[in-house]
């Protein structure tokens, strides 16, 4: 079982670095995101890749950023480690204690203490809903954030580590929050979900499919056609907006991450700057990619906003 453990992490980490060395960039769309950042009060750091192609357009991609939430992708790579390994059951049951709230508008964090609830709605609700109370409650079951980075370093992602409640953290997340990354990197991980080499197939499939349900769809996912799969996670604090994306696009699949950090505009509102830019990048990439498509968001969607 270790050999194959062992053999199935060697072939994650080849392709890994064969990936690396392949990557060309994509001029004409290296210019277009570079141009579209231009004035952006504030840092940016943007990744995007086409899949089929292999080509890449980058703008502070190697640039460590906050993650905000989006740290709960490793947090879930994390749970899904220890499953695999047998330490953690998907379907047991767990009991909620009201030590594990964190405060805010959370479904989980509505539970009395003593309700029972599936660790695999747990981890739905830490995904598709970016629940806080839940997210921290599967970093302790994933050993803490010391286990989630030493995976992410198996990996070979050097910089995304979550940094609250982690030893000898305090230092990085005094500068970047709760976890940290660069556009690559995240970019990367959400790729090794896709093709399967997260942990293992099964698992990475399951990971995918907590992915592609988002109840918040309303910066990058708003950009690209309903009907059209895509797995996502966005990260916000006042200060920086984020999201990774990949997009299972008819004429073939394109990742992408864009991550902003000392805003000027903090102002929780559609508006936002960072907010707009998300948007407006998106929209770029689904037109670069699939520029035969003629879906725009139907009229009147902004009262859904």
């Amino acid at each position: 079982m270790m050999k194959k453990f062992y053999a199935f992490f060697l072939c994650s980490l080849l392709s890994f670095t064969a990936f690396a060395q392949t990557e060309k960039v994509d001029a004409k769309l290296n210019k277009m995101i570079n141009e579209l950042a231009k004035g952006f009060n504030g840092d940016v750091g943007i990744y995007v890749k086409s899949l089929k192609t292999g080509k890449i357009a980058t703008l502070n991609a190697d640039s460590i950023f906050p993650t905000a939430s989006m740290i709960k992708v490793p947090i879930t790579c994390g749970i899904f480690d220890k499953i695999e390994k047998g330490e953690l059951n998907y379907n047991t049951q767990l009991v909620y204690k009201d030590s594990l709230l964190y405060a805010g508008e959370d479904i989980l964090g509505s539970f009395k203490s003593g309700e029972k609830i599936w660790l695999a709605k747990v981890l739905m609700l830490m995904i598709t809903t970016s629940d806080n109370t839940a997210s921290l409650w599967c970093q302790s079951l994933a050993g803490t954030g010391v286990a989630i980075n030493q995976l992410m370093e198996k990996y070979g992602l050097q910089y995304t580590r979550v940094n609250s409640r982690t030893p000898d953290r305090q230092a990085n997340q005094r500068k970047y929050g709760w976890g940290q990354t660069t556009p690559r990197e995240m970019a990367t991980l959400l790729t090794l979900i896709r093709e399967g080499k997260m942990i293992s197939p099964a698992a990475s499939e399951r990971i995918y499919r907590n992915l592609i349900r988002i109840y918040f769809d309303k910066e990058a996912l708003s950009e690209i056609p309903p009907y059209v799969q895509v797995a996502s996670k966005s990260g916000a604090v006042n200060a920086s907006r984020s999201e990774v994306v990949l997009v299972n696009a008819p004429h073939g699949d394109y990742v992408f991450c864009v991550i902003t950090n000392n805003q000027k505009d903090v102002q929780w509102r559609y508006e936002n700057e960072g907010e707009v830019l998300i948007r407006s990048l998106s929209k770029m990439l689904w037109n670069y990619f699939e520029p035969k498509s003629k879906w725009e968001p139907a009229k009147g969607m902004d009262k859904y906003h």
